[in-house]
């Protein structure tokens, strides 16, 4: 059963997951300052590669408006590194290997592609305010200038 995205308004769920490169990101590392969270289906897939591609070409623009990005999936770490060396990104990718996160946010669900269902994530982006509460939601993202209609509503934050 899918669930529904975490709401606007609603505390972010908390969360500390294995990057690339070794260690973890918490959110509450980031208290404070806004943190766009964006949850892919899979690395090296044209849709993911798409969409982590435009957020690295933004990232310094998220950086001067004061943003951390980070990328979800279940992906490996070591997947996750290749994806990283690969497409040259610039972003954390973090490892959500159980899913629990995903499920947290409510990204977790049953998807159907090619009349098949499966369990799989639902693209989606959320941004958190420094206040530690999602700002905005986009349940269902469409890769085309995703990233620069997140920017602009970190820039409106």
């Amino acid at each position: 059963m899918s669930q529904s995205p975490i709401e606007v308004g609603a505390k972010a769920p908390e969360f500390s997951l294995p990057r690339d490169g070794g260690g973890e990101v918490a959110l509450s590392d980031f208290s404070g300052k806004p943190v766009v969270l964006f949850f892919y289906p899979k690395a090296s897939t044209p849709g993911c590669t798409t969409e982590a591609r435009d957020f690295t070409a933004l990232l310094g623009a998220f950086e001067a408006a004061g943003a951390v990005v980070l990328g979800i999936s279940k992906d490996s770490v070591k997947k996750q590194e290749n994806f990283v060396a690969k497409q040259e990104l610039g972003m954390a990718l973090l490892s959500d290997a159980d899913s629990d996160t995903c499920e947290r946010y409510g990204v977790w669900g049953e998807k159907q592609m090619y009349g098949k269902s499966f369990m799989g994530i639902t693209r989606a982006t959320f941004l958190i305010g420094p206040d530690g509460k999602v700002a905005q939601a986009w349940p269902k993202v469409k890769v085309a200038g995703h990233a620069e209609e997140v920017l602009a509503a970190v820039r409106a934050l």
